[in-house]
């Protein structure tokens, strides 16, 4: 039951629909609109939430969904029906679009079953027959008219009216010509049409000069419009064919439309699901508009909403760029009733409308301007007492009008009913109205029905403080800047300020104390003692929000702190990688020394004086690679390479992975290739490293293609250093082996024999290595190197 009758007037529904219609795109979604009505059947307002609610998804992923031609077709079915009627032309385009409209939307449904279940169930019963569209559709074009090969009679009869017209033009040149030459028609002269028949204009005073059949005359009377005689034939024949062609499309038009009238059941079966659709897309955009969605369903008898927007108002707010204050309500069994007090404009009756007019939408299949973790319980009744109802004609007062209000709420009101009471007992004397009031909360706390009334009786207040299932509420105040807060409070009564706001007014101070004083101290006491507790909760509030911003700040310091020291600990890392490349460069070149001091030997036949010098070298040289064993120890044998390390040949890019170690030797798993390296030619690297090479390179960082095509298997070395011979080498022979290469050449030179024996002595490493031997003495001999890999 609702109560009264202008219950949607009184809570802004009416404001509602007209929103929802402006957001159709056709009558026939108006139609729907107009059809809305609070429901208490939970299946029925759970299908309608649910339809709408995948609208909004379709809405917001820009789906590619009709969104125009929603006619209604309904005022051509009596035409229809008629044996030997037809439509026009511009009807049966009509009907063309709306049958394109309706197959986009089942194919788009049929598409997406999956992901809209409850809007795709509305499309079930719905046989579309796609012949009936193209049998139309066939024979029009896309200006609505009818396509010359519509029939072959039409075409034929289109094609000699064309000729005829042609031919008629052609002879009505030449007498344009002929007639400017004589001066009897106008310079800009062209050929007109009037009664449906082309015609010259001619001036007026020659128009005897000139035989034909005059038409009419121009506005001045200075130009008359003849008809020649040599085209009376012609201009017949052209007419003639028009009334052919006349015929014909009557005839074509009569038989389209006997193709729909069997179908007309199944028109309006079309025309009802498109405006169901056109309804639901227009549900869809208002809630859009309001930021609504679809709530929770309550399983006790009880609602909590979470940040409740009134919707009107907060279109409203938008559009001047103002924020709404949200509304947070909670009504449970043992709180059934809240007791709203607070001063006059501190929002008490728009927390009041907008807990009706969202549980009014709710129950209307609407979604509501609420938090998503809302929810909210099933009324069978709503009852409403808001508003001036005083009637002259009945000669009632306002406050009858309330009482008779309160009469009909008594004797109706259960516990599947929600009640709502605006400024409750006031109209009459305070101390009767708010006597009146009390025995009315009374009977409302024993109905077991759901409420919230607004007051301003302290007595109200003190009721609901003392009794189980009333629960107080304020509106709370700023007592320092003396303005409304527009937010509820459940759980304290309030005050209406009203001393406080006289003063602010500007009321002289002896009128206030006198006030004062007629209130009584108790009173008064009272109210001030309620706006000190409200002083004290704002400021507790500030506090409490201070502390929230400290408590935000440290996270962030505490983040920023954690961020730091993964910084430091990933500098440590890159210092050590750093001084491990120092030491190994000085390790590197230590080598190197060493084989230029012990060939300084061998070309020195070991002199004693170059011995003694060479040794202080090698002493100099053996203190500085001192740093590298010692950082090795302070490394806790990190280097030390294991199984499953990623590792990559000293000097290159190449990475791979150990899978083996036999020795000295280690085996590598290089992508889809495996060879055996010297661990001491190997350094580790980390996973990142060999994650990162496989993203630019083939085969996990080498590209085999380019690197087969460019290697060279002869190697010259002639002319080099000892210290460059093996550096050089060793990468030649690593990228040999890798590529699969058998046979190579290294050309070194006979000279005195160093080159050749610094590279036979290097060979000795490599196990791959199957032999080594000279040259063909025809070509090179001893000066060259052949070796063969297995």
């Amino acid at each position: 039951m609702l109560y009264p009758s202008n219950l949607e007037l009184k809570l802004g529904f009416d404001k509602i629909r007209g929103l929802l219609q402006e957001a159709c795109e056709s009558n026939l979604g108006k139609s729907f609109v107009d059809k809305i009505r609070f429901s208490s059947d939970q299946d029925s307002i759970d299908r309608w939430l649910s339809q709408t609610d995948e609208f909004v998804r379709i809405i917001t992923s820009q789906e590619l969904f009709p969104n125009s031609n929603y006619i209604d077709l309904s005022p051509l079915f009596g035409k229809i029906r008629v044996d030997n009627s037809f439509l026009s032309e511009e009807e049966l385009y009509d009907v063309i679009l709306s049958l394109k409209t309706l197959n986009k939307c089942l194919d788009f449904f049929q598409e997406k079953r999956e992901e809209y279940p409850v809007l795709s169930e509305l499309t079930y019963p719905i046989v579309f027959d796609e012949d009936l569209l193209w049998s139309i559709a066939r024979v029009f074009d896309e200006r609505g008219k009818l396509k010359d090969n519509a029939s072959d009679r039409l075409y034929e009869i289109r094609k000699g009216i064309l000729e005829e017209k042609q031919r008629l033009r052609r002879v009505l040149d030449n007498i344009i010509s002929r007639t400017k030459k004589e001066g009897y028609t106008p310079d800009d002269v062209s050929v007109t049409i009037r009664n449906g028949r082309m015609v010259i204009p001619v001036l007026a005073e020659y128009k005897r000069r000139v035989k034909g059949f005059i038409h009419g005359e121009s506005a001045t009377g200075q130009t008359v419009y003849l008809e020649p005689t040599e085209v009376f034939a012609i201009n017949n024949e052209v007419q003639e064919l028009e009334y052919a062609e006349q015929r014909e499309v009557v005839r074509i038009l009569m038989e389209l439309t006997s193709y729909l009238r069997p179908e007309i059941e199944n028109l309006k079966q079309y025309m009802q699901f498109l405006g169901l659709v056109d309804f639901i897309r227009a549900k869809a955009r208002f809630a859009l508009k309001i930021d609504a969605c679809k709530p929770q369903w309550s399983a006790k008898k009880e609602f909590n909403w979470q940040v409740a927007k009134h919707p009107l108002l907060l279109l409203k707010h938008k559009e001047i760029g103002k924020d709404v204050v949200p509304l947070n309500i909670y009504l449970e069994p043992n709180q059934r009733v809240l007791i709203i007090s607070g001063p006059n404009a501190g929002g008490k009756s728009v927390c009041l409308k907008t807990v009706g007019l969202l549980q009014y939408m709710l129950q209307s299949g609407l979604l509501v301007s609420v938090n998503e973790s809302s929810t909210f319980t099933l009324f069978k009744d709503l009852f409403i007492d808001i508003g001036d109802e005083q009637s002259i004609e009945n000669d009632l007062s306002t406050y009858s009008s309330h009482l008779i209000n309160m009469k009909h709420l008594l004797g109706h009101v259960n516990k599947k009913s929600l009640f709502l009471i605006d400024e409750f007992g006031t109209g009459t004397e305070p101390q009767y109205g708010g006597a009146i009031a009390e025995a009315i909360l009374m009977e409302l706390k024993d109905s077991k029905g759901m409420g919230v009334i607004t007051t301003h009786y302290g007595n109200l207040k003190e009721y609901a403080d003392k009794h189980d299932g009333l629960v107080n509420g304020a509106m709370r105040y700023d007592l320092k800047k003396l303005q409304p807060l527009y937010e509820l409070e459940i759980g304290k009564p309030g005050s209406s300020f009203a001393l406080e706001i006289a003063g602010k007014i500007g009321l002289p101070n002896r009128t206030i104390e006198n006030a004062k004083r007629k209130i009584g101290i108790k009173q008064v006491s009272f109210d001030q003692m309620l706006g000190q507790l409200q002083i004290q909760q704002n400021e507790l509030e500030a506090s409490e929000k201070k502390v929230k911003t400290r408590e935000r700040e440290l996270d962030e310091l505490t983040e920023q702190y954690a961020q730091l020291k993964s910084h430091l600990q990933k500098q440590e890392k890159k210092i050590l990688n750093e001084a491990k490349q120092r030491a190994n460069s000085i390790v590197s070149e230590a080598n190197k020394e060493v084989e230029r001091v012990i060939r300084e030997i061998k070309e020195k036949k070991a002199e004693k004086e170059a011995v003694k010098k060479q040794r202080a070298r090698l002493e100099k040289i053996k203190n500085e690679t001192e740093v590298k064993e010692q950082f090795e120890k302070s490394s806790d044998n990190s280097d030390e390479i294991k199984i499953g390390d990623y590792v990559q040949l000293k000097g290159q890019d190449t990475v791979g992975q150990v899978v083996n170690i036999k020795g000295k030797d280690a085996e590598l798993s290089i992508g889809e290739l495996t060879s055996f390296v010297r661990l001491n030619r190997l350094e580790k690297v980390n996973r990142k490293a060999y994650k990162d090479q496989g993203k630019t390179k083939s085969f996990s960082g080498y590209d085999y293609v380019s690197k087969q095509s460019d290697f060279n298997s002869r190697i010259d070395l002639r002319g080099m250093r000892a210290e460059e011979v093996i550096p050089k080498l060793g990468t030649w022979l690593d990228e040999a082996i890798m590529l699969g290469v058998k046979e190579l050449q290294i050309v070194h030179g006979k000279g005195n024999g160093v080159l050749r024996q610094v590279t036979r002595d290097h060979l000795k490493n490599y196990r791959e290595i199957s032999s080594v031997r000279d040259e063909h003495a025809d070509r090179g001999g001893a000066g060259v190197t052949l070796l063969t890999i297995s």
